[in-house]
């Protein structure tokens, strides 16, 4: 069932949500968080052979890493390095608390068993979705919500089943966006550049793990697990460390480029 937003209830929501922003790309990159989405029993999307809560952990702790060994003056910061359910605004929170100037958060993707899965990569930032296609994205991915205790009040009301929902979401993370995006497309050209992967490209969706993040935020869906062969390559040695040295190089590029202003 679809929610009924009243003008005063959607700037009241608004309101109760709102939080203050760093400028962009203020400073250094000294801190990164790194989210594995989903986890215990929140399983995300599945498989033939895996579930995506094992597979993003996997990358997730591949990723922290190199960081660590190539960039030990980075402070790595993990969401959970276990299988373990987390709240989308725990995450969020984390990374807050913990002042962090980058957040990535690593998902796989799907689609439902009727329909021919491509293969291929998406990187998401805070937005309005332009396509169904995103927006079916963001309500998978906001699902889990509803397994939280007290969602309705955590959230404001917030139904991720409502397009209306996310045109309230549309506006956060403006303070970052031109960072996000800039990251954003750094990964989705390792991805080409360096795993021969195919870049489905740079999207933008409202993704409540994002919302709420004060730095530049963005969602990776490294591949369908809903695709036979992309589903192995994730799950292999060889792709896991392709995927995740992608989105390191990316990282690398990001952290250069935003010191040397």
């Amino acid at each position: 069932m679809l929610y009924s937003f009243k003008p005063l209830l959607i700037l009241g929501w608004i309101a109760a949500c709102s939080f203050a922003f760093k400028s962009d790309e203020d400073g250094g990159i000294n801190v990164v968080v790194i989210d594995a989405g989903h986890g215990g029993k929140d399983i995300g999307t599945r498989g033939r052979i895996s579930k995506e809560k094992d597979v993003v952990l996997d990358l997730t702790m591949k990723l922290a890493r190199k960081i660590k060994t190539d960039m030990p003056e980075v402070k790595v910061i993990l969401t959970r390095a276990s299988d373990k359910f987390v709240d989308l605004s725990e995450r969020s929170s984390i990374a807050n608390r913990r002042k962090a100037d980058l957040f990535i958060s690593i998902h796989c993707n799907s689609l439902p068993k009727n329909k021919v899965s491509p293969a291929g990569t998406e990187t998401f930032v805070m937005g309005l979705h332009k396509s169904d296609e995103n927006f079916e994205v963001a309500k998978r991915e906001n699902a889990v919500i509803l397994l939280e205790k007290d969602y309705e009040e955590r959230y404001k009301g917030f139904n991720p089943n409502s397009p209306l929902a996310y045109i309230m979401l549309a506006n956060r993370q403006n303070a970052y966006i031109a960072s996000s995006l800039n990251f954003a497309g750094k990964i989705e050209r390792q991805f080409q550049k360096y795993a021969d992967r195919n870049s489905r490209g740079v999207k933008q969706a409202g993704f409540m793990v994002l919302w709420q993040t004060a730095m530049p935020s963005v969602l990776v869906e490294a591949g369908f697990l809903s695709h036979a062969e992309e589903e192995r390559y994730l799950n292999s040695e060889e792709g896991q460390d392709q995927i995740t040295e992608s989105i390191f190089r990316a990282f690398k590029q990001y952290k250069e480029e935003v010191e040397s202003n």
